[in-house]
């Protein structure tokens, strides 16, 4: 497996590892919004909605790379309302939950921006991806 979570016995509410040690092949996955194939966002003044279209598209870029969310070693989260967070935090328990059990979660960082590329947009993901070899 290409990566090994360190510090996973520190303490924190929001289930991320606090350190990933990745081997091998890394690929940069541009951010990801709720754009739906055609360009349309969807869940427009929803963040569930919106969360949840980031994380299907940010699994269709892993399908392509031939990873999955068990490669993840690293999500960055651009919210416009960090009180939000919350939100966020069930849409990802939504996806990781079943693809990783109980098991580690990628490292992670949230911050809280003026805007996004469009005034719709709420949300934004980016990754770093550890290849399977």
């Amino acid at each position: 497996m290409p990566i090994i979570n360190r510090l996973t016995d520190v303490p924190h509410p929001a289930r991320y590892s606090h350190a990933v040690v990745a081997t091998g092949r890394l690929a940069f996955v541009a951010g990801q919004v709720a754009l739906d194939a055609e360009g349309q966002l969807i869940g427009e003044g929803d963040l569930a909605a919106q969360t949840a279209q980031a994380l299907r598209n940010l699994e269709t870029v892993l399908g392509e790379l031939g990873a999955g969310w068990s490669d993840v070693a690293r999500l960055n989260w651009y919210l416009v309302d960090v009180t939000a967070i919350q939100t966020v935090r069930d849409e990802l328990e939504k996806v990781l939950r079943p693809a990783l059990g109980e098991g580690n979660r990628p490292a992670s960082t949230l911050i809280q921006a003026a805007a996004l590329f469009r005034p719709d947009v709420l949300v934004e993901v980016d990754a770093v991806v550890a290849l399977p070899d």
